[in-house]
């Protein structure tokens, strides 16, 4: 198995049938250490949903569940996080955030990070 990375999972649900639940679960199944940012505070299974923007260390993915229209107001605290890269699951494409992005040294990928995981990509 890979090494953990650990995980910053914006856009995080209690609601399982959203990819966000899926993908938190599906994390913690690999054994990566995640933490989720949502609307509202809730919890999935052992992973506590926080809202606002937390101080973090050692995010190594973040992983977006949020659409381009909701993500702007994270571009500055998603570039002082200092991720190696940011996944753009489908529907959250955003060219001015894989811009800012790779212009601060962060791989934007545009992929599934169910797909991933399952694929041994992650």
């Amino acid at each position: 198995m890979n090494t953990q990375k650990k995980t910053l999972v914006i856009g995080a649900s209690e609601n399982k049938e959203r990819y966000s639940n899926l993908a938190v679960n599906l994390l913690r199944q690999y054994n990566h250490p995640v933490v989720a940012i949502g609307n509202k505070v809730g919890k999935i299974n052992d992973v506590e949903i926080v809202v606002g923007k937390p101080i973090l260390k050692d995010i190594d993915t973040i992983t977006l569940y949020l659409s381009e229209k909701y993500q702007q107001e994270y571009y500055d605290y998603l570039v002082s996080l200092k991720p190696k890269r940011i996944i753009f699951n489908p529907g959250t494409e955003n060219d001015e955030l894989v811009e800012l992005a790779k212009s601060n040294h962060i791989e934007p990928l545009e992929a599934c990070t169910l797909v991933l995981l399952k694929t041994g990509q992650y």
